[in-house]
């Protein structure tokens, strides 16, 4: 259903989308000559996914004033996305990637072109049109901060602006090493970013690299000890973990997974995982509830070739949890 175009967008994400080219057939990169090209972005899988069950969902970023550009533009126009905050960059290109068909369930190797690009020079200067006032929900990921130094600003700019006007606030940490200087810079920043969230959405490795602890437990207790209200912890094929204090009475428990016949693209799963949570929790749902549809929806996404392909519409998410064996 379309949105009306004067209303401002009720959520809210931002950060890098990218043309991807996905190889025809398995292989590596260098002997493949056929691609198919499609839309990469954590924060843009979000927001289509969020797009697609109903929400009105603006977008923040720069593109190119390039063909590919132009592209993503139109992708997220025809997903519903409200593009009044997306910033056309005639100085810089916009990024590209490269990915392998991967085979038997693999984590595809990706290759990126994206220094330089027009989004890694977003500045607080980008966000100066939004409309807190009306903003229910923000997301926001560990890798847009990891672009530049302004892009960080622009994080914690965004962050704060829609915590003090009263939007709940998530954060996927989305742990991207080759684009940060070192791994303390990565720690230090991500854990800053996140004590700014409600909603904390780390995977369970990503949670232990950054917080130094081991356990479920112990990793949502760092978060929550930093100002978190919920932390849901992506466990893979094992489900999801959570621990917060949604309704004012503090509760932990673990989610079994969905059954998956044959895994087909892991890229995109968590974002489908976040797609999950976040819109339960905007729904009204209990926490219970937003963990059994983060795993319900990250495993549509690994079960398709593209990164958002798999997420789903709202009748269809409520014939597949119809379709769950009720905890």
């Amino acid at each position: 259903m379309p949105h009306s175009t004067s209303t401002p967008p009720e959520v809210l994400t931002f950060g890098e989308a990218m043309a991807m080219f996905v190889a025809d057939s398995p292989g590596d990169l260098s002997g493949i000559e056929g691609f198919h090209r499609r839309l990469a972005g954590a924060d843009n899988n979000v927001a289509i996914g969020l797009s697609r069950l109903g929400f009105h969902v603006g977008w923040l970023s720069r593109v190119g004033s390039d063909s590919f550009g132009k592209f993503i533009q139109a992708a997220l126009t025809a997903e519903g996305i409200d593009g009044r905050y997306i910033h056309a960059d005639a100085q810089h290109p916009t990024g590209l990637l490269f990915k392998e068909r991967a085979q038997d369930g693999a984590d595809p190797r990706v290759e990126y072109f994206r220094r330089g690009s027009a989004a890694s020079h977003l500045t607080v200067d980008d966000a100066q049109h939004v409309d807190f006032q009306a903003l229910n929900h923000l997301h926001a990921t560990g890798i847009t901060p990891a672009l530049s130094e302004s892009a960080c600003q622009l994080s914690h700019h965004l962050m704060e602006q829609a915590r003090a006007h009263g939007a709940s606030v998530s954060f996927d940490p989305n742990l991207r090493p080759s684009l940060w200087p070192n791994e303390n810079v990565m720690r230090s920043t991500l854990n800053e970013l996140a004590g700014r969230a409600d909603w904390v959405l780390p995977g369970l490795s990503e949670g232990q690299l950054l917080t130094g602890q081991k356990t479920p437990y112990d990793i949502a207790g760092y978060y929550l000890d930093q100002g978190a209200s919920a932390v849901v912890i992506k466990l893979g094929p094992e489900g999801s973990y959570y621990r917060g204090s949604l309704d004012g009475k503090e509760e932990s428990f673990t989610v079994s997974g969905c059954p998956v016949a044959e895994v087909v693209d892991t890229v995109g799963a968590g974002d489908g995982f976040a797609v999950g949570v976040i819109s339960a929790l905007l729904d009204g749902c209990s926490a219970r509830q937003a963990a059994q549809r983060g795993n319900l929806i990250g495993a549509q996404a690994v079960q398709v070739i593209g990164d958002m392909e798999g997420l789903p519409g709202r009748e269809r998410l409520q014939v597949l949890e119809a379709e769950q064996p009720t905890a």
